[in-house]
């Protein structure tokens, strides 16, 4: 592992380890008022969290897991359409008839299944609170000027578990909506240009909303180092480093 990792432990979460199939992942384990919640993280944009005998996915990608092997959905949350976040194949490979598959209406478009959240939207999903929150860039674009994420594409989302929140916020800039969002107790923020943010810009965006711990993720080979260094006096707010290229 290089050296750019660097692990910060507080006490409200532990370090583990997740033992897939194929691979190893890292987890951390974050004690709620309504039980224990485990994040593995898969990998780039990929999550898997277990709450309360429940299996929950976030953008599944068959690149950094075999999703034969892994465990059935209970949720799978979409974040958007593009190839490292929606893969019909690993989802097929984890969903069961009780699934709820749970994406935007692009995704929706592609794939022909699934439960369609817009921006705004709450849902309570085998009795969590799921609410979709915008996603998308303000400065970067491709060359023909569009943005790389257009207003109104792409989803995030902040799923409660408990007493605590977690926000995961698909590929984004550090949009003006994220100053609305309150109480983010573990933050799963974008890091990889050109397509979403700098580590400024992920700095910037802690400061609009405060969470208690940070992770970078989908960061490419971005210098988590910098985004370290640039929030080392922001004692109220932990960063984790883990393997989510």
């Amino acid at each position: 592992m290089k050296n750019n990792f660097l692990y910060v432990f507080i006490p409200i979460m532990t370090f583990t380890s997740f033992s897939g199939a194929q691979n190893q992942f890292e987890s951390d384990t974050i004690s709620t008022s309504s039980g224990e919640l485990k994040m593995t993280f898969i990998g780039h944009a990929t999550l898997l969290l277990n709450f309360n005998n429940m299996v929950i996915y976030i953008d599944p990608v068959s690149t950094y897991a075999d999703f034969s092997k892994m465990p059935k959905a209970d949720i799978i949350l979409i974040t958007h359409h593009h190839g490292d976040h929606l893969d019909k194949k690993a989802i097929d490979q984890i969903m069961k008839p009780n699934t709820d598959l749970i994406l935007t209406e692009t995704c929706f478009k592609q794939i022909n299944t699934g439960t369609v959240m817009k921006n705004g939207d709450v849902k309570e999903i085998k009795k969590l609170k799921v609410k979709a929150v915008p996603a998308y860039n303000i400065v970067h674009k491709r060359d023909n000027g569009e943005p790389f994420h257009p207003k109104g594409i792409g989803n995030g989302y902040v799923i409660t578990f408990g007493d605590k929140k977690v926000y995961v916020a698909g590929d984004t800039e550090n949009i003006p909506e994220m100053r609305e969002l309150s109480g983010i107790d573990c933050a799963f923020l974008p890091m990889n240009l050109p397509y979403t943010m700098t580590p400024k810009m992920v700095a910037d965006a802690v400061t609009m909303f405060n969470p208690k711990i940070l992770y970078p993720y989908h960061y490419g080979d971005t210098n988590v180092n910098e985004l370290v260094e640039l929030l080392k006096d922001k004692k109220d707010c932990e960063v984790r480093i883990r393997k989510m290229r």
